[in-house]
Protein backbone atom coordinates (compact mmCIF):
# COMPACT_ATOMS: atom_id res chain seq x y z
CA UNK A 1 0.00 0.00 0.00
CA UNK A 2 1.31 3.45 -0.89
CA UNK A 3 2.02 5.95 1.85
CA UNK A 4 -0.14 9.03 2.16
CA UNK A 5 2.97 11.19 2.14
CA UNK A 6 5.37 10.49 -0.71
CA UNK A 7 8.52 11.47 1.15
CA UNK A 8 11.39 10.04 3.14
CA UNK A 9 10.27 12.11 6.12
CA UNK A 10 8.67 10.11 8.90
CA UNK A 11 6.51 12.94 10.28
CA UNK A 12 4.90 16.19 9.17
CA UNK A 13 5.39 18.24 12.33
CA UNK A 14 9.14 18.24 12.92
CA UNK A 15 9.93 21.64 11.43
CA UNK A 16 7.05 23.30 13.29
CA UNK A 17 8.07 21.63 16.57
CA UNK A 18 11.57 23.06 16.17
CA UNK A 19 10.22 26.52 15.33
CA UNK A 20 7.92 26.51 18.37
CA UNK A 21 10.69 25.25 20.65
CA UNK A 22 13.07 27.96 19.46
CA UNK A 23 10.34 30.59 19.85
CA UNK A 24 10.08 29.58 23.51
CA UNK A 25 13.90 29.65 23.75
CA UNK A 26 14.13 26.20 25.28
CA UNK A 27 16.55 23.40 24.53
CA UNK A 28 15.60 19.93 23.35
CA UNK A 29 16.41 18.67 26.86
CA UNK A 30 14.15 21.26 28.43
CA UNK A 31 11.36 20.25 26.04
CA UNK A 32 11.86 16.60 26.99
CA UNK A 33 11.70 17.54 30.69
CA UNK A 34 8.49 19.55 30.20
CA UNK A 35 6.90 16.71 28.23
CA UNK A 36 7.70 14.35 31.11
CA UNK A 37 5.57 16.49 33.45
CA UNK A 38 2.67 15.71 31.08
CA UNK A 39 3.46 11.95 31.17
CA UNK A 40 4.79 12.07 27.60
CA UNK A 41 8.20 10.43 27.56
CA UNK A 42 10.37 11.55 24.65
CA UNK A 43 14.11 11.74 25.27
CA UNK A 44 16.27 14.60 23.95
CA UNK A 45 17.67 12.43 21.18
CA UNK A 46 14.19 11.49 20.01
CA UNK A 47 13.17 15.15 19.95
CA UNK A 48 16.15 15.79 17.69
CA UNK A 49 15.01 12.97 15.39
CA UNK A 50 11.43 14.30 15.39
CA UNK A 51 12.64 17.76 14.44
CA UNK A 52 14.73 16.35 11.59
CA UNK A 53 11.85 14.16 10.35
CA UNK A 54 13.70 10.92 11.15
CA UNK A 55 11.20 9.64 13.75
CA UNK A 56 7.47 9.05 13.70
CA UNK A 57 5.26 10.73 16.28
CA UNK A 58 2.24 9.18 17.99
CA UNK A 59 -1.01 11.05 18.46
CA UNK A 60 -0.39 11.24 22.23
CA UNK A 61 3.05 12.74 21.56
CA UNK A 62 1.55 15.30 19.18
CA UNK A 63 -0.99 16.27 21.84
CA UNK A 64 1.76 16.61 24.46
CA UNK A 65 3.97 18.65 22.16
CA UNK A 66 1.05 20.93 21.36
CA UNK A 67 0.34 21.52 25.04
CA UNK A 68 3.93 22.02 26.15
CA UNK A 69 4.82 24.22 23.18
CA UNK A 70 1.57 26.19 23.63
CA UNK A 71 0.59 25.74 19.98
CA UNK A 72 -2.76 24.44 18.70
CA UNK A 73 -2.34 20.95 17.26
CA UNK A 74 -3.37 22.02 13.76
CA UNK A 75 -0.61 24.65 13.74
CA UNK A 76 2.04 21.95 14.17
CA UNK A 77 1.17 20.68 10.70
CA UNK A 78 2.33 22.43 7.52
CA UNK A 79 -0.35 24.47 5.73
CA UNK A 80 -0.29 22.14 2.71
CA UNK A 81 -1.11 19.12 4.90
CA UNK A 82 -4.79 20.06 4.90
CA UNK A 83 -5.16 20.41 8.69
CA UNK A 84 -5.36 24.21 8.83
CA UNK A 85 -8.67 26.02 9.36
Amino acid sequence: MARIIDSEQLNLIGKKVKQARKRLKISQKQLADRLETEAVYICRGSISRIESGDRTVTDIEVAGLSKVLMVPINELFPADAGFQK
